[in-house]
């Protein structure tokens, strides 16, 4: 019987931090302040000057080292 109870309250518990967790999601927001945006702006003109260009799986295939270590 005890065993029952504490698999009921552990399911409880859980349901309730779960729809908190959902409700905080949904009600609290983070805006971003001035010093945030005019970094974000500061990074994307930096990287349309730098001509930015964003890999494709095989270009990142192709530069990452997929044939594993060799210590010899």
């Amino acid at each position: 019987m005890n065993t029952i109870i504490a698999i009921i309250a552990f399911v409880v518990v859980a349901l309730v931090g779960w729809a908190i967790a959902e409700c905080k999601a949904k009600y609290v927001t983070y805006n971003n302040n001035e010093q945030e945006d005019a970094v974000l702006a500061q990074a994307r003109k930096t990287l349309a000057q730098n001509g930015y260009t964003e890999l494709g799986i095989k270009d990142v295939i192709r530069t990452i080292a997929t044939t594993g270590y060799s210590a010899v």
